[in-house]
């Protein structure tokens, strides 16, 4: 449930080299409030990848730490993507007295043109549990992102009952993409920006790409490495399918069953391909590469 967050003194705090406003007491000490070098090296650092944020930020709000972890993914994209997914699902996470920005980032946290946001008034209830963080909104609702990075994990727990939930929860009560461009919130489904009219790639456009071309759904969603891995395996089943296909014709015995074998794994493996396009473009791909914030 809700806790409510005793009254604090008012803690100074001041922009970083970056022009993002800090909690410095809040951001750079452990668990127990003490300053520690390391954890300012580490902050600073994973500072230098959100510098972008400065355009989200309310004219009160300040952050109060930064890790690092993975999206939400089930148990079944787990499955059929293999370990590879907490590279691809790589994300930055940012706890500000207001709310926590979750970034989908790539391998290296670098910024994806990606941004949703948690409202703390939206949640009844936000928890670490091992290297889990569990939200679960006002809703009924849950998003459980993976493998919190250790260093942060105790400072987490630490700091969630000081945060307060009181407010006026959002019309959508969960977790929300914004415009990368203007930083208005995203309809959900719909890939257009409604205030600035920024194009984001789409479920259909990408179904198309994936079923026609070799590897298209990864290369669609901007993950080339996959791309090529699966191009390779589709246009070797396609090679495989259609030498069976002549054998069959000619009536070479066993060719039947060779072409259904074969036809019946490139159809799986088109599957995967669009089901794994449909998940990356949950995150609202920008069609531009290089967004110019005007917020």
């Amino acid at each position: 449930m809700k806790s409510k967050s005793p009254e604090q003194p008012i803690i100074p705090h001041q922009e970083d080299a970056l022009g993002l406003p800090l909690d410095r007491e809040a951001i750079f000490s452990n668990h127990k409030g003490v300053y520690k070098k390391g954890i300012e090296k580490r902050q600073t650092r994973l500072l230098k990848k959100i510098a972008f944020l400065k355009n989200f930020l309310k004219e009160d709000e300040r952050i109060l730490l930064i890790t690092t972890g993975c999206s939400p993914t089930s148990i079944w994209e787990q499955f059929l993507t293999g370990w590879i997914f907490i590279y691809l699902k790589r994300s930055l996470f940012v706890f500000t007295n207001k709310r926590i920005f979750h970034i989908p980032t790539k391998i290296f946290y670098s910024y994806r043109n990606s941004i949703a946001q948690i409202l703390y008034p939206d949640c009844n209830s936000i928890q670490i549990k091992g290297r889990k963080l569990i939200l679960e909104y006002e809703n009924g609702k849950k998003d459980k992102f993976l493998y919190i990075a250790r260093k942060e994990k105790k400072k987490i727990k630490a700091l969630l009952p000081t945060i307060s939930f009181e407010g006026s929860p959002s019309e959508s009560q969960k977790r929300i993409h914004l415009c990368p461009r203007c930083t208005q919130e995203l309809r959900e489904g719909k890939y257009i920006c409604a205030n600035c009219h920024l194009d984001f790639k789409g479920k259909d456009e990408g179904k198309k790409i994936s079923l026609i071309y070799p590897g298209g759904g990864y290369f669609y969603t901007r993950h080339p490495f996959l791309g090529i891995g699966d191009a390779i395996v589709e246009t070797i089943l396609l090679v495989l399918v259609i030498v069976s296909l002549i054998d069959a014709v000619k009536g070479v015995e066993g060719s039947g069953g060779e072409l259904f074998a074969f036809a019946i794994v490139l159809v799986i493996e088109k599957a995967i391909s669009v089901y794994h396009s449909n998940h990356f473009i949950k995150d609202y791909i920008p069609k531009e590469k290089d967004i110019q914030s005007i917020a």
